[in-house]
């Protein structure tokens, strides 16, 4: 039985036992150094720890299959996805290489209003300015095998909007996709996984067949599949008690 509490992701070391337990979804942003004046520092992963993350996956059998599936039998405890929100620049230019070299596919979910622009909605919070891929960029994405999924038009707070806005912003983000990119888009993240029932059900209706949502867990042919839970990856937090005993020695 795993004794994993709710928590960020850094090592495989404590979460071996309970990722087999199921499927995991390692939920990551952006890959690269913070620069200055960050507030939410926990979306940033740096390259070397996102490529020891894959490598320690890899080296311990663990594959990535088609997005949304979830396998049976003896390798059904050996399987997770790996999903990027929002489609940062960052992500694009660092993870392509790590992914290939350890044949792992990943999903990225992109904010299909604001392709080849910026992240809006954190910089309204006061927040960086970081670029989001262009539509070659995405082409490139899908062209090394992996997938993309939807996070509305414009990323709003879901239940903060009135329901015909919201509405729009589930059914035209991922026609705005199909219609850009000529695949069918079939999975979706709530941005900041603000959902109530009846945006889960706006989700459904659209067509979407899965739903990540910012719950803590693994899925298991139990979860329900607009109801997905994540893990988010982010660097190892060291607390103040932590470092005053590194530097006692």
């Amino acid at each position: 039985m795993s004794s994993v509490t709710p928590g960020n992701y850094t090592s495989l070391k404590s979460f071996r036992d309970f990722f087999e337990t199921g499927m995991p979804c390692l939920t990551y942003h952006k890959i690269g150094p913070r620069p200055p004046g960050v507030r939410i520092k926990g979306l940033y992963v740096t390259e070397r720890l996102f490529t020891r993350q894959l490598a320690e996956l890899a080296g311990a059998g663990f594959s990535t299959p088609i997005y949304g599936q979830l396998p049976a039998g003896a390798n059904a405890g050996k399987t997770m996805t790996l999903t990027f929100d929002d489609g940062f620049l960052s992500a694009f230019q660092s993870a392509l290489e790590p992914l290939a070299r350890h044949g792992f596919r990943a999903m990225q979910f992109l904010v299909a209003g604001r392709i080849g622009q910026f992240n809006e909605w954190e910089v309204q919070l006061g927040d960086v300015r970081e670029p989001l891929m262009n539509a070659a960029q995405v082409r490139e994405w899908l062209a090394a095998g992996h997938e993309i999924g939807a996070h509305t038009l414009t990323h709003p707070f879901l239940t903060r909007v009135s329901f015909r806005e919201a509405r729009e912003e589930i059914f035209a983000g991922k026609k705005k996709l199909e219609d850009l990119f000529g695949v069918t888009v079939r999975h979706f993240s709530y941005p900041y996984g603000d959902l109530n029932e009846a945006i889960r059900d706006l989700v459904g209706e659209a067509g979407y067949v899965t739903a990540c949502t910012t719950q803590f867990g693994v899925n298991t042919r139990a979860t329900p599949p607009l109801e997905l839970t994540r893990i988010m990856s982010r660097h190892q937090s060291i607390s103040i008690k932590a470092i005053k005993a590194r530097l006692a020695g």
